[in-house]
């Protein structure tokens, strides 16, 4: 008699959809769920009782609704999608990524949609991706607004970044200003006081990323716990590190219920947070070697070159519209004695103050360049009358007669000035700069203090010059004039 076989029994579920790790969706002509399968909870966080019944474009992230209902339609109208992506809003307010294989069945009329989680998937390419983006921006970016643009696009392409703003944080005057503000409801606030800032200051001086969520009041274990007052549903921030300490602080933040930062947000942020600060740092240090490129390092004003270069540009712009600009040459009488009874430290104080009153005498739009010495060049665009000239030169003598306070002692010095206007006073920048430098000397020559209209350049050039001193299209003298 042969030996009875033995077979394996296994007690069948009555929906094997169940068993499989990708969901299975029904929905009727309407989008309605009709049946969802076990997984659809693992991956949405609803229940199947909780779903039923309920139209699935509210489980859709709001900024890909459109596509998602054109896509239904396009399968409704016998189309099959074999690889359509798109985000889902979890019950927890995280986003899901799901890749969908679905067809249109005529005959129950229905929609049939096997769902896939490619959350992991699309973070790992989202990483990678964003890393080389950055890197590329910190090269490719003109300015800093630039880049913080550049930014703001590459982690809205990861994670809900409608509301998104950078705060850089200055160490020496524990100042935090907000040269990136993008925002729904406010405009960008003014630089404030570190203690000011309360939201931000927690994250500056932990060095750690704070979630917050108001509704829940609840942090996430291990960061940063603080009660903040704030009208955003969600705020989460994060540090901005370099090797020289916290440069300043990112932060998302939403007022939407549908949007809720979670941990891995926190982990996405973080991993590209260190690339994001070297970006800046680079980017920072770019924008600070062109500048003292072409700015005097004592008064920071438009050095010999960037003036010159200024000037020119200037001069082809008031030529190809026929307008006017103004000259001014200046230098400061008696400079040498403050440097030989005070000291050099004074005089290069003084030199830096005289800076700042110069720039207080002219707009935004004008030019002042220290070309060496203490001598000072004022390019005025615009100038509709020589009167409007003589008013600014008279504004910058009285400016610079008043006292200055240096080292504890006051310091008091005048101006002389030469005034040069274009087209009238030279044609090109050296006659410009030749004849305000003559109307400056004979301001000095006669005892300062008086500012001098330049004269008419004469027709031809005499062989020698005038008088026995260097040029008078150099931009420097010897101090002891």
């Amino acid at each position: 008699m042969a030996p009875a076989i033995k077979t394996n029994t296994w007690d069948q579920p009555a929906n094997v959809g169940d068993l499989l790790l990708d969901a299975i969706c029904v929905v009727d002509a309407q989008g309605r769920f009709l049946s969802v399968s076990a997984a659809g909870e693992r991956i949405f966080g609803y229940t199947e009782r909780e779903m039923l019944g309920r139209p699935m474009i509210e489980l859709v992230y709001h900024e890909d609704r459109a596509r998602t209902l054109q896509a239904a339609a396009n399968i409704q109208a016998g189309n099959p999608e074999l690889h359509f992506e798109n985000r889902y809003v979890r019950k927890d307010g995280q986003l899901v990524h799901i890749m969908w294989s679905a067809r249109w069945f005529e005959a129950d009329q229905v929609r049939v949609a096997v769902a896939r989680d490619v959350s992991q998937r699309k973070r790992i390419d989202s990483m990678q991706a964003a890393l080389y983006a950055i890197s590329e921006a910190a090269h490719s970016a003109e300015d800093m607004p630039a880049l913080f643009r550049r930014i703001h696009q590459i982690i809205g392409g990861f994670m809900p970044a409608l509301n998104f703003f950078v705060a850089l944080y200055d160490e020496r005057t524990q100042e935090l200003s907000f040269p990136y503000y993008v925002d729904e409801y406010e405009g960008a606030p003014a630089p404030r006081n570190l203690d000011a800032a309360e939201r931000c200051a927690e994250v500056i001086r932990t060095g750690k990323a704070v979630l917050f969520n108001p509704e829940s009041k609840v942090f996430l274990q291990g960061y940063a716990r603080h009660e903040l007052d704030t009208d955003a549903l969600n705020w989460l921030g994060m540090p901005l590190h370099t090797k020289k300490g916290v440069i300043g602080i990112l932060v998302v933040q939403s007022y939407s219920a549908d949007v809720q930062y979670t941990g891995k947000d926190i982990e996405l942020l973080q991993f590209v947070s260190t690339q994001i600060a070297l970006a800046i740092e680079r980017k920072q240090m770019e924008i600070w070697l062109r500048h003292i490129a072409g700015h005097d390092p004592l008064t920071d004003l438009a050095n010999r070159d960037l003036f010159y270069r200024r000037l020119q540009s200037a001069l082809l712009w008031a030529q190809r519209n026929h307008s006017s600009l103004c000259l001014l040459y200046l230098d400061l009488d008696k400079f040498k004695q403050v440097n030989d009874t005070l000291g050099h430290s004074t005089g290069d104080l003084l030199l830096q103050e005289t800076a700042v009153r110069l720039k207080q005498c002219v707009r935004d739009s004008d030019t002042v360049g220290r070309v060496g010495g203490d001598e000072f060049l004022v390019l005025l665009h615009n100038i509709e009358a020589p009167h409007d000239a003589l008013l600014v030169a008279e504004k910058i003598r009285v400016a610079l007669c008043q006292p200055f306070a240096l080292a504890g002692q006051p310091v008091q010095v005048s101006p002389s000035i030469g005034v040069a206007l274009f087209p009238e006073h030279g044609a090109d920048h050296e006659q410009l700069i030749r004849s305000a430098d003559a109307a400056m000397y004979e301001a000095k020559k006669e005892g300062g203090n008086q500012f001098r209209m330049a004269a008419a350049p004469a027709v031809a050039q005499p062989a020698e010059p005038a008088r026995s001193r260097a040029p008078a299209n150099r931009f420097t003298r010897d101090e002891s004039e």
